[in-house]
């Protein structure tokens, strides 16, 4: 929506699209914002033995290995671009029957390993807010290459000067002011930050 103009600012999670879409002259202002990171969920059982993995890729490879499903989000986003990363450290062809291609959001994607008693890589905010209703468990976390920062860009106004140009600046000053950073920080569930302000260093 943003490369077409139908936004005023755009709020995401790739950093190397980020970058690409301010080189090629669709947006202005890049700001970090905010991060939380990705996990690995699965069953219970863990047949692929990932529980306390703290390499992800180490992770995707035992996953592979043994063959065992792995549900992708399969729609370009965000979360799907840092899997697609991973699994190119990995080293390893995706095309087989185990690695499922939702074409879904993310609470989507979980509903569906659930139900396939899969394996996914989650945002964590996501997992924190339907964890109760699944019978996947967290087992593999903590690798700082499944960090998950969060970046505002204006769309470019001299591209597209029919944007709310303003009004963009101004919602990117309020997310990345002490204000707005506290809001992020105090965004909870049960007792647990869905997202870690980033704007503001401590």
């Amino acid at each position: 929506m943003g490369k077409d103009g139908n936004v005023d600012v755009v709020l995401v999670h790739a950093p190397k699209a980020e970058r690409r879409f301010v080189e090629a002259g669709f947006g202005v202002n890049r700001r970090s914002v905010m991060g939380n990171d990705f996990v690995f969920v699965g069953p219970e059982n863990d047949p692929a033995g990932i529980r306390g993995e703290r390499d992800a890729v180490k992770a995707l490879q035992k996953i592979a290995r043994g063959k065992h499903i792995f549900v992708s989000r399969g729609d370009d986003s965000g979360t799907h671009k840092k899997e697609l990363s991973l699994w190119k450290k990995a080293n390893w062809k995706l095309g087989e029957t185990w690695y499922r291609e939702a074409g879904q959001g993310m609470g989507r994607v979980l509903q569906m390993a659930d139900e396939l008693n899969a394996y996914t890589i989650s945002d964590r905010g996501t997992w924190l807010v339907l964890r109760s209703k699944l019978f996947l468990k967290l087992l593999a976390e903590g690798d700082p290459a499944l960090d998950n920062p969060y970046s505002m860009i204006a769309v470019n106004p001299a591209r597209y000067p029919s944007i709310n140009y303003l009004g963009a600046m101004s919602l990117i000053a309020w997310m990345t002011s002490v204000e707005g950073q506290n809001h992020i920080h105090n965004f909870q569930l049960e007792s647990q930050p869905l997202f870690i302000p980033s704007a503001i260093k401590n």
